[in-house]
């Protein structure tokens, strides 16, 4: 079976670790803020939190921002469920913006007209969490621009797009929000086997999120409420989670970061011989911003109901019937059953619908081969006719 998506790990990654394996640190050691640094300077931020996978991250970014009960997020409805449930984490009330049905990202149009229509009555956002769909950025400039006019604060969910990059710029430099927040888990660019890791331009915000990774406790006597009495001393001053990466995943990281350009490049060559060789079939390809730069962390499709001869779920069947392990990406969030008894009902945000009715992502990893991609195109060839 050919999968959607594959980690690839190399010998150097496989050193590494080792390396930290052997070393006086496998937790809460060195490699790790030498990945943070390490990232943060690959994409032009002044700080990177790791912790243990994006959700995490995102949870204490919305910490970090002081989300609370009768605060409100917003996200898009196309996306995995964390990036919604961050807010809910923090007692906050969670909506959503409908998606432009040409980039899949947050529509900018309907975010606008949601938040006059919620500036009437009062109840603008705290928090706007724009998703970078498949590995390309929203249109961040646009966005950041209605967070100065009404008010809210923005975090990036990058978890798809670290190696992408905005306006010539690299996702995750914080200059329209923020917080960003990275993913790597294993089918991500990078991996460090489950992980994640915040980027910030404040360095309040930075401490703040190295206390809330790990417990709500700081070492540090200048934030600490009383004088300490030894160099053992630790106060715990908010409370916090146990989010942290360990130094096993910190050294794996810092390895796979070497290859970050080259997995970006290699797929977009995987993307381009895609879109040119199933152009002539009942499919819409994804379409690419000419003010971003993709990470392409996924390749969705979606089939054309009025030219295909297949529904999406047979041509789903037949390319797993086929060895091509192909998935879809996203089911909408508000029409998850907990979101149902939130209050949410399908048909609210019919752009991300219609798009989930006919996405398939098809296998999209740096180490797929020609001879591999050739039998997915050739299995879409064959089933479309």
């Amino acid at each position: 079976m050919i999968p959607y998506g594959r980690q690839h790990i190399t010998a150097d990654d496989e050193a590494a670790v080792l390396a930290a394996l052997r070393s006086d640190w496998i937790t809460q050691g060195p490699a790790i803020p030498r990945f943070e640094q390490a990232l943060a300077a690959r994409v032009g931020a002044q700080f990177g939190v790791a912790v243990s996978n994006a959700t995490a991250g995102l949870h204490i970014a919305c910490l970090a921002l002081d989300l609370g009960p009768g605060d409100r997020l917003w996200t898009s409805p196309n996306t995995f469920v964390a990036s919604a449930n961050c807010g809910l984490y923090c007692g906050a009330t969670v909506d959503f913006v409908d998606i432009d049905p040409l980039s899949l990202n947050m529509s900018v149009p309907a975010l606008a007209a949601k938040l006059e229509a919620a500036a009437a009555s009062g109840t603008l956002p705290k928090v706007v969490v724009p998703v970078h769909f498949a590995g390309q950025s929203c249109d961040m400039q646009g966005i950041h621009a209605l967070g100065q006019r009404h008010g809210f604060r923005i975090i990036e969910d990058a978890s798809h797009a670290v190696g992408g990059s905005y306006l010539g710029q690299p996702v995750g430099n914080g200059r329209f929000s923020d917080l960003t927040v990275f993913s790597f888990h294993p089918v991500k660019i990078i991996t460090t086997a489950e992980g994640g890791m915040v980027m910030t331009n404040d360095p309040a915000m930075a401490a703040r999120l190295e206390r809330l990774r790990s417990h709500g406790i700081t070492r540090d006597p200048a934030v600490m409420e009383g004088e300490p009495e030894g160099p053992w001393v630790y106060e715990q001053v908010e409370l916090g989670l146990n989010y942290r990466l360990t130094d096993l995943q910190a050294a794996l990281g810092f390895s796979q970061l070497s290859q970050l350009e080259a997995s970006v490049a290699r797929r977009h060559q995987i993307a381009r011989r895609y879109d040119a060789e199933l152009a002539s079939l009942p499919l819409t390809t994804p379409w690419q911003s000419p003010d971003a730069h993709s990470a392409l962390h996924l390749y969705p499709i979606q089939v054309d109901p009025a030219r295909s001869p297949l529904t999406r779920r047979q041509l789903f069947d037949g390319l797993r019937a086929a060895g091509i392990g192909v998935n879809v990406h996203y089911i909408p969030v508000h029409t998850q059953p907990h979101y149902r008894r939130l209050g949410f009902a399908p048909g609210q945000f019919p752009a991300s619908e219609a798009y989930y009715a006919q996405a398939i992502s098809l296998p999209m990893f740096p180490t797929l081969t020609e001879a591999q991609q050739g039998e997915v195109i050739a299995a879409l060839r064959r089933l479309l006719g």
